[in-house]
């Protein structure tokens, strides 16, 4: 890729992440569509893996299919966008491994966030489906790479 064309793309990406934070920001910390209110609430929550994944699936007549849905595979979708993100912004992160730490930090610094402010709850499960997300976005990234230079090579 020509540097005139590299630095569109990183101009762009980087507005695109600046976008994307936005709006994660607002959907996990203030939108009352997702529960986000300030109320008098308590500190909530999991500390036990895959105890709010189950009780999901578990109960998913009396919840609702939407609310399964968005619990497990909001989470990971929500994070697609951050992995796949990341190495378009920065060299230093066009590595799997660092990547997926990267989206569990930023998972983790969301949860605890959540906790402190009672908004939301701490959940363990988030933290796994969270990464998953981060991990499925650097490999859908990688996949796009390989087919770019397939593509600008004809």
């Amino acid at each position: 890729m020509k540097k005139k064309e590299a630095n569109k793309v990183k101009w762009i990406g980087t507005l695109l992440f600046i976008i994307y934070i936005i709006f994660l920001v607002y959907f996990l910390f203030f939108a009352e569509s997702m529960g986000r209110t300030v109320s008098n609430r308590e500190y909530s929550y999991n500390l036990i893996l895959f105890k709010e994944i189950k009780r999901f699936i578990r109960y998913r007549n009396e919840l609702g299919m939407m609310a399964v849905v968005t619990n497990i595979f909001g989470n990971i979708i929500c994070f697609i966008p951050f992995g796949a993100m990341l190495p378009l912004l920065s060299t230093k992160l066009r590595r799997l491994l660092v990547v997926t730490l990267v989206s569990f930090e930023l998972s983790l610094v969301i949860e605890v966030t959540q906790l402190v402010f009672k908004v939301g709850s701490f959940d363990v499960d988030d933290l796994v489906l969270n990464t998953i997300g981060g991990f499925i976005g650097f490999i859908l990234y990688s996949i796009m790479v390989k087919i770019y230079r397939k593509w600008s090579k004809k």
